[in-house]
């Protein structure tokens, strides 16, 4: 199988169409200035959260930017872009190189792309936002000490969007051998914790106490689980993909591994594949929404 990354974003469109908390979102929609706004992305990926927000009706007139450390992304994400604007009856004008109009009778969005460390985004100093939003991405980033940098990003009153932090359990029906899958789930989130570059495989239950102690007012919080089944044998959309690439991940991140048998691990991954093409497998990876507002004269 050809691995693409952003064909797994683009996959996994329908998951987290699905997952993300309504009351977080609709507690959101209610917090957001009657005007157009300003919205700040950090790992932003190939773009669905636009689209997304415009399908649902959130935004009809905003600046956005997009930041994004793969170049891959980005590049997916201008030709995407282009393809959605014709399906769906939206105006498509290339204000420069780095940035576009959507835009039809009843919306207009500015979207600009920053290929850049989101660190580095934010030592540029940009101007500050309405919106933060960071989708499944501040259980990446070393917490907690990334949070007051990631708030620097907003306006004062501002709010932040936080979703689909992954927060412990993973798990696969049917079991094939429960002790090796209880093994394998485990040292899957122990590669999380162990990332060099940061990351906690518990940080939505962290996120309460981290948010608190940078000050910032918790308007809304509440699970947004990645839950994958097939019907009648089938997956919907290409989530039979999405399920693939996350297996890829498990290979990826667990192929010698201390501690994780060798062949019992590949014929792990052989017979979980088989699943997915039985339309067999079933999925659910517990995570969390979050809606902040940081308070600025707290420290944030």
């Amino acid at each position: 199988m050809d691995y693409s990354f952003p064909h797994y974003l683009l996959a996994k469109q329908s998951v987290d169409n699905r997952a993300i908390n309504r009351h977080v979102y609709e507690t959101l929609a209610a917090n957001l200035p009657d005007r157009p706004i300003d919205i700040v992305e950090v790992g932003a990926g190939i773009g669905t959260m636009p689209v997304r927000l415009l399908r649902w009706g959130l935004i009809k007139r905003a600046k956005y930017t997009l930041v994004d450390s793969m170049q891959e992304n980005i590049d997916y994400a201008k030709s995407w872009f282009t393809g959605w604007a014709v399906e769906n009856n939206y105006s498509l004008q290339i204000l420069e190189e780095q940035s576009l109009r959507l835009f039809d009778s009843n919306h207009d969005l500015n979207i600009t792309f920053e290929c850049a460390d989101v660190f580095d985004f934010i030592r540029s100093e940009p101007l500050k936002a309405d919106l933060l939003i960071a989708h499944a991405f501040l259980d990446l980033l070393p917490m907690p000490d990334s949070l007051p940098k990631l708030f620097s990003l907003i306006k004062p009153g501002g709010r932040a969007w936080l979703t689909l932090n992954f927060d412990g359990v993973t798990s696969f029906e049917p079991a094939i051998d429960p002790t090796l899958d209880a093994q394998i789930e485990r040292l899957y989130h122990q590669t999380m914790d162990e990332r060099p570059s940061g990351g906690d495989s518990r940080s939505g239950r962290h996120l309460f106490k981290y948010l608190q102690d940078k000050g910032a007012a918790l308007l809304a919080a509440g699970a947004s689980d990645w839950v994958i089944f097939p019907q009648n044998g089938k997956f919907p959309a290409d989530e039979a993909y999405f399920l693939h690439f996350i297996l890829h991940f498990f290979e990826r991140s667990l192929t010698g591994y201390p501690d994780l048998e060798a062949d019992a691990f590949t014929a792990w991954l052989k017979e979980r594949s088989a699943q997915i093409d039985r339309g067999e497998l079933v999925y659910i990876a517990h995570q969390m929404d979050f809606l902040v507002q940081p308070q600025l004269s707290k420290g944030v």
